[in-house]
């Protein structure tokens, strides 16, 4: 009986590192190499850290309203140095930003430019508005979830209050 118990884990074995040879040649086969830069392929905006920029400006108009072809969530039309610039800053904004974005504001946006279905826009990472500093993206450009402004602010002044993790 233990022979039999021995053969059949030997003939598991043998499968498994049949199947596992035959992944190893057939998977490379279809795979190719990443693009460096991706061209708009996948969901939403491609955002390009490599190639961040900060525009201080005025807000002209705020966009809440989605226009077909254009990023989900609100825009913020800016005027600045090079013209008037469509930065996308999303839909998790807290009502205190929201409130504060009005047109005539000074803002500082740090973010990347990108062009989707033929149009600029600067895809907003870091929103400044007055003293407030807001997290819009993280440095890889994925939007940020929804906090308030005072939970982020909260966050940020015990981060620099305790650089070594605090009293001890």
């Amino acid at each position: 009986m233990k022979h039999f118990r021995v053969t059949k884990t030997t003939g598991l074995i043998a499968r498994l590192l049949a199947g596992l040879l035959f992944a190893t040649v057939v998977v490379p086969l279809g795979a190719r190499a990443a693009s460096v830069s991706r061209s708009g392929h996948g969901f939403g905006p491609v955002y390009d850290a490599a190639h961040e920029i900060a525009l201080n400006g005025t807000i002209q108009e705020v966009i809440t309203k989605h226009t077909a072809g254009s990023p989900a969530g609100m825009h913020l039309l800016v005027a600045g140095p090079g013209g008037l610039v469509d930065a996308h800053v999303g839909p998790f904004l807290s009502k205190e930003t929201k409130a504060a974005l009005v047109a005539g504001r000074p803002v500082k946006i740090v973010g990347a430019t990108t062009t989707l279905h033929g149009k600029s826009y600067l895809l907003a990472r870091q929103l400044t508005v007055g003293e407030n500093i807001v997290t819009v993206r993280s440095s890889r450009g994925i939007l940020m979830p929804p906090h308030s402004d005072a939970a982020r602010a909260r966050i940020k002044k015990s981060s620099q209050t305790e650089p070594n993790g605090g009293a001890r």
